[in-house]
C-alpha cells in the first residue's frame, strides 16, 4: 500500500528482513546527507524533487577534468571548451538509495528559452557521491532550465513483496537553474 506521497514503503519479506531494510534506509539517509553537502556547500546550485517513486536531484558546478576509460586504461581528460558540469542523482523515494544503471538524459534550456541540446549523463565515480553527469559548454553564466529524463531501470528486482517497482521512468523539469560558467 502506498503512503500519502504515493511511494510504497518497503516491508519486511523473505528477501528483506527488518534489519536489512533498516540498513538500506541508513544507506539512503547517508546519501541524503552527502547530497545535501554537494548541493548546499559545494555546487553553485542544486535541488531535489520527488517524481513518483523517484527522488531526482541536480547539482551544477564549473566544468572539471576526469579520468575517462580509453582502450582499457584510464586517461585524464581536461574539460576542453566545456564551462559547466551537470550532475544528477536519481534515488529510490522509499529508502533514498541511488538507483544505478539508468540511461539519464539532460536537456539544458538557455536564458533566452533556446534548447541548448540534450546529453546522455553516464554514471560517474566521485570520491563521495556517485552521480550521473557530464561537462557542457553553455553561452555563459546565467539562469537556465533543465529537463532530466530516464526510462525504467532494466535490472532485475529481488523480492516478491517489494520488487514490483520502478515500472516507468520519469521526466522532471527544473527552472531557474543558476549556472556559473567556468572551469575548475
Amino acid at each position: 500500500m502506498a503512503d500519502r506521497s504515493g511511494v510504497s514503503p518497503l516491508v519486511p519479506s523473505d528477501e528483506g528482513d527488518e534489519k536489512g531494510l533498516a540498513l538500506g534506509k541508513a544507506q539512503g539517509d547517508a546519501l541524503s546527507r552527502t547530497l545535501e553537502h554537494m548541493i548546499g556547500d559545494v555546487a553553485h546550485d542544486g535541488r531535489e524533487i520527488r517524481s513518483g517513486e523517484y527522488l531526482v536531484a541536480y547539482a551544477v558546478e564549473k566544468a572539471e577534468g576526469m579520468y575517462v576509460p580509453r582502450d582499457g586504461k584510464l586517461e585524464w581528460s581536461e574539460p576542453g571548451e566545456a564551462n559547466a558540469h551537470v550532475e544528477v542523482a536519481v534515488r529510490d523515494a522509499a529508502d533514498g538509495r541511488l538507483i544505478p544503471g539508468l540511461e539519464v538524459r539532460a536537456t539544458l534550456i538557455g536564458p533566452d528559452g533556446a534548447d541548448l541540446g540534450t546529453q546522455r549523463l553516464p554514471l560517474l565515480w566521485h570520491p563521495y557521491l556517485y552521480h550521473y553527469g557530464a561537462n557542457w559548454k553553455v553561452p555563459g553564466s546565467g539562469r537556465y532550465g533543465m529537463r532530466v529524463s530516464f526510462g525504467a531501470p532494466t535490472f532485475s528486482r529481488h523480492d516478491k513483496k517489494n520488487g514490483h517497482r520502478f515500472l516507468e521512468g520519469a521526466e522532471v523539469t527544473f527552472d531557474d537553474v543558476a549556472i556559473a560558467a567556468g572551469q575548475d
